[in-house]
């Protein structure tokens, strides 16, 4: 393959230095970071043996539930200094330490003045007679899944050897694929570097119940071929074959140490180029970071470690004296939908064991001989005690053992010290949170990550991040405004309890004083919500903001745009025509939006019945830009037209576009409908987005392409669409119910508690027992939906609020003008200085 290389950063000068980094996985890509970060002026150059740049090897198997290899790529690091080119398809073969350069197959010679190896590990297949046949596998890199994914289009049973963090991912991952899946692990247990033996009875439980069948106390023999050749069954030692068209080999990893041998550096009897606590190797030219490195005698496989490694390594080379100490190998994790967390040491003088196996929970608090100081502990089932407990490890215990096994039972009240670890993954501690809180004015847990980088890489530290937040004299108070003590979500229960019908009986009842411009549109928003009529009628007219109260977006000038529904962005020439009409005939300005709608603006607002009723005459109807509502469900042409669609996008968005139109919102809502993975119509950045694949339909939800974009996550993937509907009924009424004022759903998920997996819990797995009150609540919207302009142009006392001056109905408001540009109009602004005289 031809190495692609990719740059950026300026001109060097010419006294910088060169790095050279062989490898290019996450820690590569850390340490590129950080040099750029601490201002490296020199040259970078990344040499990665994959064909493609640096991905979250973490979230890898997020890629076979629907992520694209484009979510899951880093960024390309880069500084005002530094220039970083990564060329990617390059093998490195060889090191000459003496003239300082890297051969690469290619026969290209790189020199370096600092060479940092990065070079990763490999897993580790059992060398047994058949473990190289077509269908078998490693689970390692994106090019592995696509093979297994692949491999699994035609079904059938699959076997995952090894019972560790990635075997189990792996073994969800063949689960999810539609595989009958097997786990074989050669210890007793599953998770044996984690969990004790009565962790991992629970465990297996758990899985078991999945579906999946365990083989702990087992190893590999032989995998057989069948009649074509291929994988066909898994012999253990004992002669017992499984079944197996899959067969993934997840059995440990060793370090790629082999540049280090061939070059003749220093590296361990059982592998992993030897480092100090500067990382650097016997050369003091040569650095190693990550899975190749062999730190303290240990190979370190998680990313937290991995990553301090990298940040040493860049501070060396920058001047610094940073070191490595060791690392943390805490680790929070939800495998097959189980929590498991394990932290400190897994053994020691005294400990306190609570199981309860009807419920599936076990937890074990290991302590000194004298019961003060926490020594570590073990949690499956629920890990609710790891936030609080695993930063104190070494030190007094904040609580008696037995009550600090249980959640809410004195953890919330135990005040951690400044220097205790909350983010492992990216060595942040509470008080780094505390200083960038008070530092930068930070009021919110997307805040947080985006200053410290906690919470950016497994995110089990969210709850903690909320915590300090909250320490920190954060005001996290739910009151939606000074007359309701009500965050929206309670006032929407509220008015549904108790059946209320207008914001002065809710304010009697339930608030203070008159309202205001906060709670107000928040009022009408749930009530229209919940079908209360039309938003004009009666009290809920002065309740709606500017744009509701007219139906219309307000523009800069004071006039309104008016954007019909065109439902998937399918419209026919004669109502094309029609469109074309109005703007003539009411001199409006033209334009289609990004979301497949014609905007037409420059409307006086006495115009805007008139225009209405021509549209509503050709059979358009609102298409709520005006509201916090459903304003689109963009389109591609889909299976109908396109060569690379595999189902009928156009005609899912439209039947999606009609059933959720006018759907009152905490927020606007806006989806698409993509027809193929190629993505056109940019489905995952929407609030509820769709992807069709060959076995039917992707959702992904808590998109956001606004102020602050971000990619929706995979809800459920290849659903009939029936369900995939279903699903998104009950994922907005979900969200409408709960969300804050003016909460996109993005905010809203990313707030959530358990954020995706809470949100599957509830409107899958029915967890709260509402699912049928959700789906109730979108029958009765569908049923009750009435177009607002049509109901607007039959009553006369709606109409007569269109109008400039009430006491001169027939006046035009004069401060409105226009001059032409591009052949159109467009809006002329009074001056401020006249404004002033």
């Amino acid at each position: 393959m031809r190495p692609e290389r990719r740059t950026t950063g300026e001109a060097v000068p010419s006294t910088g230095r060169r790095v050279v980094v062989v490898g290019y996985g996450p820690t590569a890509h850390r340490l590129v970071e950080a040099l750029a970060a601490g201002g490296f002026a020199g040259t970078v150059t990344v040499l990665g043996e994959e064909p493609r740049p640096a991905y979250d090897r973490v979230a890898l198997t997020s890629y076979l539930a629907g992520r694209t290899v484009e979510d899951l790529t880093y960024p390309v690091p880069g500084g005002a200094a530094v220039t970083v080119t990564v060329t990617v398809g390059a093998r490195v073969v060889d090191v000459d330490r003496e003239n300082r350069t890297v051969v690469t197959a290619a026969g290209e010679a790189v020199p370096y003045d600092v060479l940092v190896l990065a070079t990763g590990s490999a897993p580790f297949v059992p060398p047994v007679p058949g473990s190289d046949l077509p269908g078998c596998f490693a689970y390692r890199t994106i090019d592995d899944l696509d093979a297994i994914r692949e491999a699994a289009r035609d079904g059938g049973p699959g076997v995952v050897v090894g019972g560790g963090l990635l075997g189990l991912e792996a073994a969800d991952a063949l689960r999810r694929l539609g595989l009958t899946t097997h786990v074989v692990e050669m210890s007793d247990r599953l998770l044996p570097r984690q969990v004790d033996e009565g962790g991992g009875a629970v465990l297996r439980n758990h899985i078991e119940a999945l579906g999946l069948t365990v083989h702990t106390g087992a190893g590999v023999a032989a995998v057989e071929p069948g009649q074509d050749g291929r994988a066909a069954r898994l012999v253990k030692p004992d002669g017992e074959a499984i079944d197996a068209r899959v067969v993934v080999f997840s059995a440990g990893i060793r370090p790629r140490d082999e540049l280090a041998r061939r070059c003749g550096l220093a590296v361990g009897e059982r592998g992993g180029v030897v480092v100090d606590a500067a990382m650097r190797t016997s050369d003091p030219r040569v650095y190693a970071v990550g899975e190749c490195a062999l730190a303290g005698g240990m190979v370190y496989g998680l990313v937290g470690p991995c990553f301090t490694q990298a940040e040493v390594a860049a501070d060396r080379i920058l001047g610094g004296t940073a070191t490595f100490e060791g690392a943390d190998l805490s680790a929070k994790l939800k495998l097959l939908g189980v929590e498991v967390a394990q932290f400190g040491a897994t053994a020691g003088a005294l400990d306190v064991t609570y199981m309860d196996p009807v419920a599936g929970i076990y937890k074990r608090l290991f302590v000194s001989d004298d019961a003060r100081t926490l020594l570590g502990g073990i949690c499956v089932g629920d890990a609710a005690p790891y936030d609080t407990l695993r930063p104190f490890v070494g030190r007094d215990l904040p609580g008696t053992p037995s009550d600090l096994l249980f959640a809410g039972a004195g953890g919330d009240r135990v005040d951690l010290p400044d220097d205790a670890q909350v983010c492992s993954c990216n060595n942040v501690t509470r008080g780094r949170v505390r200083a960038a809180v008070a530092e930068h004015g930070l009021t919110d847990v997307q805040g947080v990550k985006e200053c410290t980088r906690a919470g950016t890489t497994c995110g089990s530290c969210v709850p903690m991040l909320k915590r300090i937040l909250a320490e920190s004299g954060v005001e996290v108070g739910k009151a939606l405004c000074e007359h309701f003590a009500y965050s929206r979500a309670e006032l929407f229960d509220i008015v549904q309890v108790r059946g209320i019908t207008t914001f002065s009986r809710l304010i009697a009842e339930h608030g203070t004083g008159r309202g205001c411009d906060i709670c107000k549109p928040v009022v009408a928003s749930i009530l229209a919500s919940l079908g209360n009529g039309h938003i004009l009628d009666g009290e809920q007219a002065a309740l709606q903001d500017t744009n509701d109260h007219f139906l219309a977006n307000i523009q800069k000038n004071g006039t309104y745009s008016v954007v019909p529904r065109v439902p998937g962005g399918e419209i026919t020439p004669e109502r094309l025509i029609v469109i074309g009409e109005v703007a003539r005939d009411f001199g409006l300005y033209t334009k289609i939006t990004g979301g497949q709608r014609i905007d037409l603006l420059g409307a006086r607002v006495e115009q805007l019945p008139r225009i209405w009723k021509r549209l509503v005459d050709a059979g358009f109807e609102s298409g709520h830009a005006y509201g916090k509502a459903l304003r689109t469900v963009k389109s591609c042409v889909g299976s109908t037209w396109c060569r690379y669609g595999v189902q009928d996008s156009v005609g899912l968005a439209i039947a999606l576009e009609l059933r959720y139109r006018g759907l009152r919102a905490p927020h606007k809502l806006k989806s698409a409908v993509s027809g193929c993975a190629r993505e056109c119509a940019e489905a995952r950045s929407k609030d509820f987005g769709i992807i069709a694949t060959e076995r039917g339909w992707n959702l992904y939800v808590g998109g956001n392409g606004g102020f602050t974009p971000r990619h929706a996550d995979l809800l459920a993937a290849d659903l009939p669409a029936d369900e995939l509907v279903r699903l998104i009924d009950r994922f907005l009424m979900f969200y409408i119910r709960t969300a804050d004022r003016l909460q996109r759903t993005s905010a809203w998920l990313e707030n959530l508690d358990g954020g995706l997996d809470y949100l599957r819990e509830v409107i899958v797995e029915d967890s709260l027992g509402i699912c049928a009150d959700l789906d109730a609540q979108m029958e009765r919207h569908v049923a009750d939906y009435a177009d607002e302009w049509r109901a607007t142009l039959e009553d006369p006392e709606r109409l007569r609020r269109f109008v400039s001056f009430v006491n001169a109905p027939g006046t035009p408001d004069p401060s409105i003008a226009f001059e032409t540009e591009r052949e159109q109009i467009k809006p002329t602004l009074i001056p401020l200085e006249a404004v002033s005289r």
